[in-house]
């Protein structure tokens, strides 16, 4: 499809959702479909223009990553064609760009692993030597790799508002030891097995988060997205070595150009607050994003 696709609007299915890129609409009482937009969202500010092209290749890396990763944990996926479920004139909403998957009750949290120093855990490192109270050694610099992947969780926002990384012991509190625990532990196995094939790409993948549901039976099972580049910093390994002695983060696979320049853009005269409404991307903005998304998937897939 070469439009690209801002908001979803199908007539046959009732939207139970919008995202910050992800619109839902319910099948039946037991199946949801999801479809990918190509809207982009950074510091939690959706864009007004999309990135043509995005959703279908956020499709593409998730279902590469479900079937990979199967083995440790069931996954949300129903193995039904999406376009079975919406009217005729709706296929090219829907065609390459969604998964028809399983009504979850989804967790209230959001599982992240980091195998390196970044973003928001860099910050809080230089503060106080540790990550959502996991205690780490002195000495680590910005983009280090850690001596063992760590799993840091966080509060799911609404749209708009900021993702609160927690502690583990907080999220105890809000789920249960028992289940926190199988939570913690397989997405430190998802995010190990998946680092490892992706390093074998020329991809390191220095954190990512992952998010569950309870089925029917209570049976933990992997949703909504998996390691894209939108829930995950995807960095070349060939850029890491430079990058890493100069205390930066490598250029990565994902929307980091876009943040960067969020970052640096002035709006009369003043840094862009980080709110809504956002300022309009150039065109050069939106082909590098696009060209980056479109990177990623070809190293992973070979």
């Amino acid at each position: 499809m070469t439009t690209a696709l801002h908001n979803s609007s199908l007539h046959s299915l009732p939207l139970l959702a919008r995202g910050k890129v992800r619109d839902n609409y319910a099948v039946g009482e037991d199946r949801i479909l999801m479809v990918a937009t190509d809207r982009l969202s950074a510091f939690d500010v959706i864009m007004e223009e999309p990135i043509p092209g995005k959703g279908a290749l956020l499709t593409q890396v998730a279902l590469f990553w479900f079937a990979r990763l199967g083995h440790i944990v069931p996954n949300h996926l129903t193995g039904e064609d999406p376009l079975s479920v919406v009217a005729d004139d709706e296929r090219d909403q829907v065609r390459d760009r969604s998964m028809l998957v399983k009504r979850l009750k989804p967790l209230p949290v959001e599982a992240v692993v980091r195998g390196y120093l970044a973003g928001s855990g860099w910050k809080e490192y230089q503060d106080s030597r540790s990550v959502c109270g996991v205690a780490l050694p002195e000495g680590l610099t910005n983009a280090a790799k850690l001596p063992a992947p760590i799993f840091t969780p966080a509060t799911k926002a609404d749209v708009g508002d900021h993702d609160e990384n927690i502690s583990f012991d907080r999220m105890v509190e809000i789920i249960g030891r028992e289940l926190a625990e199988q939570v913690r532990d397989i997405s430190i196995r998802l995010y190990t097995t998946a680092a490892e094939h992706a390093l074998t790409r020329g991809i390191i993948i220095a954190d990512t988060k992952f998010e569950f549901g309870l089925d029917e039976n209570g049976a933990l099972v992997l949703m909504d997205e998996v390691l894209t580049p939108d829930s995950s910093r995807y960095w070349p390994v060939e850029s890491y070595a430079a990058a890493l002695a100069a205390g930066e983060n490598p250029p990565s696979f994902d929307k980091q150009y876009l943040r960067d320049w969020l970052e640096a853009v002035r709006i009369d005269g003043k840094p862009w607050g980080k709110v809504k409404p956002a300022p309009a991307l150039p065109a050069e903005v939106i082909e590098h994003t696009a060209a980056k998304y479109r990177e990623a998937l070809e190293r992973l897939m070979g």
